[in-house]
């Protein structure tokens, strides 16, 4: 081989070990993109808020951390009005655009459109909101996995408090749509098998203002006992006309995302005494929420996270450790890492069931009253993962990853 030959490979193998440590350090540097296609207008604006508060909280904290295995991490929101059609275009833009890793959606059919997507997108949802049995059921994909509580988690824990309750007769109302009706089964299979009867089912459309004529049918059933599925603007709605009807003194009430911290705030007085799940509290006796409540209330001047603030802020743990394991920010790495994966979250050591990618949760149930000289919900019932969790409906047939 001449000088000059020698030389030559000498250069080329510098120049090659050049790139692979440029090539190293890019995709050590590659940065985590979040999408939040969420509901920043409209009926559910304030939850989409929250989930906007807990997105950018977690990413502020792992941020200063030095980010999530070496990858800063980022986010863009989009408003999709819980709108199922707007919700699957702005999400799309969001993947286009390499936000590929998308949570925070409010309304179960958006969660719906978006699912079927994913793999076109080569994107990942993870779900902290949405509680439809569809998403992790019959309409389960690969590459959507919920961290929050489906309705069948709900309904588990409603079957041993109705047997402690004496109303026979109860009536349901839920929003016109998947969450609402998904609630409004579950607790009517709960109060079957309790001997309970269902006198009257009424699911208004989400954002309607008028609940009068929903009321008189309540009313006119003779139902003892009222379970609510509605959220948002729309429980603050029904709540107040409600009360001035004279509803909720003449009626048992409860309900699920019905009395949550923020609509509790923004009720006042009329939501005291009503009862209903919850699926997080930031007075949760864990040490990890303890750690997460003083860390939020620094960071958001004194606040508490409401439940589906806590429940995003899970969200982000799980994608964060994800990536951690995955040693990736592609979304299929990071689905695989969740696939039947535990993580460490403010609820404890949690896992993903394989079988459908529902995160196996621990469930309370509870009733809003005065504490600290403040009305909130407070936790009375607590049921662990095992009890709260029922086994798969065998509806998911999920792909191989």
């Amino acid at each position: 081989m001449t000088r000059t030959n020698s030389l030559k490979l000498r250069a080329l193998g510098a120049a090659s070990a050049l790139a692979l440590t440029l090539s190293g350090t890019a995709h050590a540097q590659d940065m985590l993109k979040i999408g939040v296609p969420t509901a920043m207008s409209g009926t559910y604006a304030d939850l989409g808020n929250q989930a906007k508060r807990a997105v950018e909280f977690a990413i502020a904290e792992v941020n200063a951390k030095g980010g999530v295995a070496g990858h800063k991490v980022e986010a863009k929101i989009l408003d999709t009005e819980a709108k199922p059609d707007l919700a699957r275009k702005q999400s799309e833009r969001l993947a286009l655009e390499g936000y590929k890793v998308l949570t925070g959606v409010i309304a179960s059919g958006e969660a719906l459109a978006i699912a079927p997507m994913l793999d076109r997108w080569d994107a990942l949802y993870v779900a902290t909101v949405t509680k439809s049995d569809k998403i992790t059921g019959d309409s389960c994909v690969r590459r959507a996995f919920r961290v929050n509580h489906q309705d069948a988690q709900d309904a588990a824990v409603v079957n041993p408090w109705l047997a402690g309750r004496k109303e026979q007769k109860w009536a349901i109302i839920g929003m016109d749509g998947a969450w609402g009706r998904g609630s409004g089964t579950g607790f009517k299979e709960a109060a079957t098998a309790n001997g309970k009867s269902v006198v009257a089912e009424l699911y208004p459309p989400l954002g309607a203002t008028d609940y009068a004529a929903y009321i008189q049918q309540i009313k006119a059933s003779g139902a003892e006992g009222l379970w609510v599925a509605l959220a948002g603007r729309d429980a603050v709605s029904f709540a107040t006309q409600a009360r001035q009807f004279g509803l909720l003194d003449s009626v048992f009430t409860a309900g699920v995302s019905f009395v949550t911290d923020n609509t509790v705030q923004a009720m006042g007085e009329t939501a005291k005494g009503i009862h209903g799940i919850i699926n997080y509290s930031a007075t949760l006796d864990t040490p990890e929420n303890k750690s997460f409540v003083a860390a939020w209330a620094k960071h958001y001047n004194g606040d508490q996270p409401s439940n589906f603030e806590g429940e995003t802020y899970l969200g982000m743990q799980v994608i964060f450790q994800a990536v951690e394991k995955a040693k990736s920010v592609k979304p299929i790495d990071i689905a695989r890492a969740m696939s039947g994966g535990s993580f460490d979250t403010i609820l404890g050591r949690v896992a993903f069931r394989p079988e459908d990618n529902q995160l196996i949760l621990p469930n309370y149930f509870g009733h809003v009253a005065e504490t600290g000289g403040k009305l909130r919900p407070v936790v009375t019932m607590s049921f662990p993962a095992e009890q709260a969790t029922p086994a798969p409906s065998g509806a998911c047939k999920l792909q191989k990853l």
